[in-house]
């Protein structure tokens, strides 16, 4: 009797795998931008501790959102990236 090989599971599409990386980046970056907004007033903000940002507190909600967004979906691509199996497999 031979020993029954796993069944391989179908590759997921590309946008199915964009939108299961961005979605729960989407998520944790509100919740990250809530927990850091609740510590720091944004009409208080430096550049390097010399000039005042300038910017207005919607501007600099937004802009901090899309970064934590970014640097999360980042995280997620790269564990998709690397839980992907490679080519012996």
């Amino acid at each position: 009797m031979q020993p029954q090989r796993a069944v391989e599971p179908a590759a997921r599409p590309f946008r199915e795998r964009v939108l299961l990386i961005l979605w729960p980046a989407f998520l944790m970056a509100g919740v990250l931008e809530m927990l850091v907004f609740v510590v720091v007033d944004p009409g208080s903000l430096h550049w390097y501790g010399t000039d005042p940002i300038g910017w207005s507190a919607s501007a600099v909600y937004s802009v901090t959102f899309l970064i934590f967004w970014g640097v999360i979906a980042t995280s997620g691509a790269l564990t998709q990236l690397l839980e992907a199996p490679g080519p012996h497999e």
